[in-house]
């Protein structure tokens, strides 16, 4: 299925946060949500547009300390007006060539083409009728093959679930217990660990560590005091977001982990620890005395990381919308290959956040995650921001209006429904990728680019 972009349009509009939150360097209060509105003529004259959208969050792309915020944010707006220049003059192509010609190497440089693919292939299933699942799975993107991978193949045996468990982010300055809120924000959500446990209900957890070992875990055994208290079983992963300088310190947090008497449930739960060491040294040195598999993230930045990151002795990657939807599909099938030749399940994808913002941002990875087959994905978008409070009412009855199983209406807004720890996302499985509404972009503004950043 052949299409030229013939139009591309790039928005934003301001995010606040209702808690502040605190990953690796960065502490998040605010940050400008990014829109692509795009239109497509396929090869048979059809023609139809789609969008997407991703919240530009400063600091983790480019963690440089001499930048700003708004500095890393003017970036990730150039690298957008970069990819909507190629993009316009790419010619006609299949989605999957169309990819291939203009995915970079670097987070920043692949953010505005990992967008655009996005909003051209919701195009590209309105222009067909058929939905983001069957778009993949029956190849309309025009998969081949790629390095040693059978990609149709694998694309045609992928099953998407109408559910799917949501991970809860512990920030680094989250409060765990009640008792420790100092300031209530009185939006009737929750805010300490214990509450959200009460409210939604999850049995997977992400745990930020600071790579300071001594309030690691200080911190940790507050958190297994809570998590203990859920009957059954629970699972968490420890995200170092880039604070250990080497696998030594790593280990050596793991191994204080491992023989802390207060830890013992949680560190039985532990499925996989993230990108523990900073992106300029993670993939200079072997994984090594960490009893977990470990996964990179940040230093996922180009279609080869991951097989570098395998020789080291890393485990697993993560899926993000905004690194690409093909390239998770890519690492998809690569993980299906190695594990064939290992004769097991080593390596394996998890499915991570950008503090995603309920509406196409949302659905879209939901919708990636649940097709790469992961049970569960980390989800803190909707526990930094409250919902759709901000949005117009009118975009707010859309999405719920299109999508009741994944949003419900409380607290005066719609917001994403968690319910046992599970979201229901049946309704993705809508014409076009994954959304049978849309934004109102009566009530954002055009995306303006700096002369000096483009």
């Amino acid at each position: 299925m052949r299409f030229q972009i013939i139009a591309v349009e790039l928005f934003e509009r301001d995010v606040g946060l209702r808690l502040p939150f605190r990953f690796g360097v960065a502490t998040l209060t605010a940050a400008p949500q990014a829109f692509v509105r795009l239109r497509i003529r396929c090869a048979d004259g059809r023609e139809a547009a789609g969008a997407a959208a991703e919240l530009l969050v400063p600091k983790w792309f480019d963690k440089d300390p001499a930048l700003s915020n708004e500095d890393n944010c003017e970036q990730l707006r150039a690298s957008l007006g970069a990819a909507r220049d190629a993009y316009l003059a790419g010619g006609t192509n299949s989605a999957w060539r169309h990819f291939l010609a203009h995915t970079r190497r670097g987070l920043v440089a692949n953010f505005g083409p990992a967008l655009i693919e996005r909003a051209a292939l919701d195009a590209l299933c309105r222009a067909q009728g058929v939905s983001f699942y069957d778009a993949v799975r029956r190849n309309l993107i025009g998969a081949e093959r790629f390095e040693d991978l059978d990609l149709p193949a694998v694309l045609a045996g992928l099953s998407p679930a109408r559910e799917i468990a949501a991970r809860h982010t512990v920030g680094l300055v989250d409060p765990i217990t009640a008792a420790e809120v100092r300031t209530r924000v009185n939006d009737g959500l929750p805010q300490a660990l214990e509450e959200v446990v009460a409210r939604y209900g999850q049995r997977h957890f992400k745990l930020k560590v600071a790579g300071e070992i001594a309030a690691d875990l200080a911190r940790l055994a507050a958190i297994a005091a809570v998590l203990d208290r859920i009957p059954g079983p629970y699972q968490v992963s420890l995200d170092g977001n880039e604070q250990f300088a080497d696998m030594a310190g790593v280990a050596e947090l793991w191994q204080r982990v491992a023989a802390d008497a207060r830890l013992a449930r949680l560190a039985a739960s532990v499925l996989f620890v993230e990108q523990p060491v900073t992106r300029r040294h993670a993939l200079e040195q072997p994984v090594a005395g960490i009893g977990r598999p470990v996964i990179i993230d940040e230093s996922d930045d180009a279609l080869d990381a991951f097989p570098r990151a395998r020789a080291l002795g890393y485990r697993g990657v993560s899926s993000k919308t905004c690194k690409g939807v093909y390239r998770s599909l890519i690492n998809l099938a690569r993980c299906a290959r190695w594990n064939r030749e290992a004769g097991g399940a080593r390596f394996f994808m998890t499915g991570e956040d950008l503090t995603i913002q309920s509406g196409l941002a949302l659905q879209q990875d939901l919708a990636l995650a649940s097709l790469l087959g992961l049970t569960h994905v980390e989800r803190n978008g909707h526990h930094y921001v409250d919902g759709m409070a901000a949005l117009p009412q009118r975009e707010q009855d859309a999405f719920h209006a299109a999508h009741p199983d994944l949003y419900e209406r409380s607290h005066g807004a719609v917001r994403p429904r968690i319910e046992r720890g599970l979201m229901a996302i049946g309704s993705l499985a809508c014409t076009g990728y994954a959304s049978a509404a849309m934004p109102d972009w009566n009530s954002m503004q055009p995306m303006a680019i700096r002369k000096e950043h483009a």
